[in-house]
């Protein structure tokens, strides 16, 4: 697992995406060259691409944020195979739309009809025999990191329940060991027996990190037998820790106030970053202007759907940075008298909903006036999703840490929105708080780049709306 700017990235995916961007590249030598392949004098043909490398670099470039945009570098999505397939035939389409664009905008670049159908094709081969040997390469041992659990009660059954998405990715549980002699949780098949010392049990089991997942510290802490493993070169984590790389998520049972506290993180979110509202109000502008006519055509529809009678937009009041209330604006998708018995949260297939409202929800249109929220500075582009006073009041009596999300502005769309489908129960909501405080936890610009291209897939796939 790599931490790229603070964010967790799996190895595996990482390298994935090099080799990706290097067989894009390289496709537009290979279509060229299949291009003028009878051709008498090929070395004349090609000086007429040149600069190939920069050319090639632009549709490398347009293709793998493509990749990247419809998912096909998410953590989530990393054991779907059949539905990566999908996903490639959807990235190509779209980049294709991009490059044809970036032709008309900048002709410079252009290939040549022919070689840019050779360069495509060769592509698209080429991405689906990475990604086929990719799966067969990355299931394999070899490739994944040992752990070794000390602990057998609460939190050590916490990470056994994550013991098959560790699995998917990189991480194999090489077994537990009862080291505090509390009552035990975990399977007996799962439990290690240290034969001679800690040290040879990690070497016999080719341990590459052993997790710290005691429920009492005081009794049988093994201080000698860690240090002795850690001068060898092996990793110690704590619990925290580790899941957090494993779940991209900040497992809220795991959390303590001292972690926060003497955790690296959790500072460049709260801070005032320049350069984060720099990128709100560029981002804002950018899509406004792409999506006007969208605006424009959805906010038609809203009012000829009810004649003229019914507004196009509606406010709600929602909670801010330092529970501040502001009025977020979105396009009216439910009936007026949708709240005539009081706030709730949205369901599936939910009566409210208008038969234009269904649409805009899926296809998330229905956020795009929250573009005016940021540029007026009540919200930023990415962060957690505002939510409503009454709700909150709850949320902070049944769910430990929930205030700390409002340490930082409300977003559009941010970490929680792209990892956990919609959610309309205490418990959805404690589990899109953990991607919460992840994000504030290891906020970058690369993660909001990040989250921003990957918010395009949950568009495309209509994911977790309502």
């Amino acid at each position: 697992m790599l931490r790229i700017f603070g964010h967790y990235i799996p190895t595996s995916i990482v390298l994935l995406m090099i080799i990706e961007l290097i067989v894009l590249f390289m496709s537009v030598y290979a279509g060229a060259y299949a291009r003028f392949f009878d051709s008498s004098n090929i070395t004349s043909e090609l000086s007429l691409l040149q600069p190939i490398n920069i050319k090639a670099g632009v549709f490398a470039a347009i293709m793998w944020l493509s990749m990247v945009a419809t998912g096909l570098h998410a953590r989530n999505n990393v054991d779907d195979f059949s539905a990566i397939m999908i996903r490639i035939f959807i990235s190509f389409i779209l980049g294709l739309a991009l490059i044809i664009a970036t032709y008309y905008i900048y002709p410079k670049v252009f290939l040549g009809r022919g070689v840019f159908a050779f360069s495509l094709i060769i592509a698209f081969i080429g991405i689906l025999f990475t990604r086929t040997l990719f799966y067969k390469i990355d299931n394999h041992n070899a490739f994944k990191r040992r752990l070794l659990i000390l602990g057998t009660g609460n939190k050590g059954k916490m990470l056994e329940g994550y013991k098959d998405y560790a699995m998917k990715r990189g991480y194999d549980i090489a077994g537990f060991i009862n080291v505090d002699q509390n009552e035990v949780l975990i399977n007996p098949d799962n439990i290690l027996t240290i034969e001679s010392t800690l040290l040879d049990l990690c070497i016999d089991n080719d341990i590459s990190e052993i997790v710290l997942a005691m429920d009492d510290r005081r009794v049988g802490f093994p201080l000698s037998g860690l240090l002795e493993c850690k001068m060898k070169g092996i990793v110690v984590r704590e619990i925290l820790d580790s899941l957090e790389r494993i779940t991209g998520h900040i497992e809220l049972d795991a959390l303590h106030p001292s972690s926060v506290i003497f955790s690296d993180g959790f500072t460049n979110a709260v801070s005032i970053s320049y350069i984060k509202r720099i990128f709100d109000v560029f981002a804002s502008l950018l899509i406004l202007l792409l999506a006007s006519p969208i605006i424009i055509i959805t906010a038609c529809a809203i009012w000829l759907s009810s004649f003229g009678r019914d507004p196009i937009f509606y406010r709600q009041i929602r909670l801010g940075l330092c529970d501040a209330p502001f009025g977020v604006l979105k396009f009216r998708s439910m009936k007026t008298d949708a709240e005539k018995d009081g706030a709730q949260f949205a369901s599936k297939n939910d009566s409210r909903v208008t038969i234009i409202g269904a649409f805009i929800r899926k296809t998330r249109i229905d956020e795009l006036p929250q573009l005016f929220n940021v540029l007026k500075g009540d919200m930023s582009f990415i962060g957690p999703r505002p939510e409503r006073p009454q709700f909150v009041l709850g949320f902070e009596q049944s769910i430990p840490h929930y205030s700390l999300r409002h340490t930082v502005k409300p977003g559009i769309t941010g970490w929680a929105q792209i990892c956990y489908p919609y959610g309309d129960t205490e418990e959805d909501t404690k589990n899109k708080l953990q991607y919460d405080l992840y994000y504030i936890k290891n906020y970058s610009l690369f993660l909001d780049m990040n989250i921003l291209f990957q918010t395009v897939q949950v568009v495309l796939f209509g994911q977790g709306a309502r």
